[in-house]
């Protein structure tokens, strides 16, 4: 067996999704949950969202994504991934978070659907008033 190669790992967290990523020097291949990115993401966005730190960074081509990714949906997953990617290059280099943090990638996006209130009929919709 081939020497083991060295594995950085972190979790990103959005909305209602939470992404493990393990980040590993490669070519630049990406496995979400077992598929392409292409396969698994839809819209272009979302794959874009994903690559945004290792691009900001330059370091396009030079690792090997593997996600698993749970919750949420598609923009909340990319938003996970990304964040975890994040936390991932700063594991790998320390030096990079200055620069992702100034383009606010490190930052936890704090941003989740309000719950539902009893007697309501939304978070915060109520009936109307009725004086008589």
């Amino acid at each position: 067996m081939a020497a083991a190669e060295k594995l950085f790992y972190a979790t990103g967290r959005r909305k209602t999704s939470s992404a493990r990523v393990y980040l590993k020097p490669g070519k630049g291949k990406v496995t979400i949950n077992g598929k392409t990115s292409d396969n698994y993401l839809t819209r272009l966005q979302s794959r874009m969202v994903i690559m945004q730190p290792i691009e900001l960074l330059g370091q396009a081509g030079k690792f090997d994504l593997r996600v698993m990714v749970s919750g949420g949906g598609e923009s909340g997953q990319a938003g996970a991934i990304r964040h975890g990617v994040t936390r991932a290059l700063i594991a790998f280099n320390p030096e990079f978070k200055g620069e992702l943090k100034k383009a606010g990638f490190v930052t936890r996006d704090p941003r989740m659907v309000e719950r539902k209130k009893y007697g309501i009929r939304g978070a915060r919709r109520r009936g109307q008033y009725s004086k008589r």
